[in-house]
């Protein structure tokens, strides 16, 4: 029985499809293989070049950081893990400077209020066919961008928030699945936690503590404050998703919070909610506020504001100065 080269080697991939695939050309693709040995290539009938899906990634890597300015010479002959810690690290030097460089321009460089909306909504458009396609690097290089350009406050209000309102309305309509929001809301979450650590902490300001409760998984609303409430110059303690109320109350005693935002999106057992903000009611000094907000809070308002719990239906609703909790000292950025 007659065998062929893929099934001899696993090389399956003519070399016009790894041109394509690693942004390289033919030509450059022969010169890395005969002279610098980066990969060597089945052969099939006459000769032709047949590569393996390994080839194929350590060609793209080797792309990548022959980009950032290394010499193929250079590289061509380290192992992959190495490859790959490189190009981890060159990616992560791209973005800090690219961060650096947004907060040096700062507020100047923020669209206008009008072409900010026409640049988020162009965004927008981006983003659907890619959630649509499941393509997590596409929407997360897009996404990156677009804070980048827009600037944290407008990046939230005017692109995360249309964008998750978008994939809910999808979602019911049975047009999107499970596996598109939960693709799309980790990538956005991640965004938001790295904007939020980004800004320093400084002794002096008003720190806010940003959470859920137990079996609240849906953690976007509370990113989404971490953030801005960074930006305009609260120290943020952000615990994520999923707290039992005596984690709370600890983290918030143990960092001396000024004020505990948690967030609520869907009641699924009224009582034992309504139960876990009593707790943190009654365990946080009287000074901490205490504000509640999500979607799921909202239909809970009668009941936390007879507590004494704020109830708030915006991101930035929030961040209101609160009644004890910032000194008059402390000069919060807006």
């Amino acid at each position: 029985m007659k065998v062929s080269i893929e099934e001899m080697t696993g090389a399956r991939h003519p070399i016009a499809v790894v041109a394509d695939r690693t942004g390289l050309s033919q030509d450059v693709l022969r010169v890395w293989e005969r002279r610098y040995g980066a990969v060597q290539p089945g052969r099939g009938p006459g000769g032709k070049r047949f590569y393996t899906d390994g080839d194929v990634e350590r060609l793209r890597v080797l792309a990548a950081v022959t980009r950032a300015g290394r010499a193929i010479g250079e590289v061509a002959a380290l192992p992959m893990p190495a490859l790959v810690q490189l190009e981890s690290e060159d990616r992560e030097d791209r973005e800090d400077r690219e961060d650096r460089e947004a907060r040096e321009a700062g507020a100047e460089v923020a669209p206008p209020d009008n072409a900010a909306a026409s640049a988020a909504a162009a965004v927008l458009e981006e983003c659907y066919p890619l959630i649509r396609a499941l393509d997590g690097d596409g929407l997360d290089g897009v996404l990156r961008r677009a804070e980048v350009r827009l600037g944290v406050e407008t990046f939230v209000e005017r692109l995360v928030g249309p964008l998750l309102r978008w994939m809910g309305d999808e979602w019911h309509a049975g047009r999107l699945g499970m596996a598109h929001e939960h693709l799309a809301s980790a990538i956005v979450h991640d965004i938001l936690v790295e904007r939020m650590r980004a800004f320093p902490q400084h002794r002096g300001r008003p720190r806010l503590l940003v959470a859920t409760l137990s079996r609240e998984r849906h953690v976007l609303g509370a990113a989404l404050v971490g953030a801005l409430a960074a930006l305009m110059g609260w120290d943020v303690v952000y615990l994520g998703a999923d707290l039992p109320a005596a984690a709370i109350i600890d983290a918030a005693r143990e960092s001396a919070a000024s004020v505990v935002a948690v967030s609520v999106v869907y009641v699924d057992d009224r009582r034992r909610i309504l139960d876990d903000f009593q707790a943190l009611r009654q365990a946080l000094p009287v000074h901490v506020e205490l504000v509640a907000g999500g979607a799921g809070a909202s239909t809970l308002g009668r009941e936390l504001t007879a507590m004494g719990i704020r109830v708030e239906s915006s991101s930035t609703g929030w961040l209101d100065a609160p009644r004890h909790a910032v000194p008059d000292t402390v000069e919060v950025r807006s």
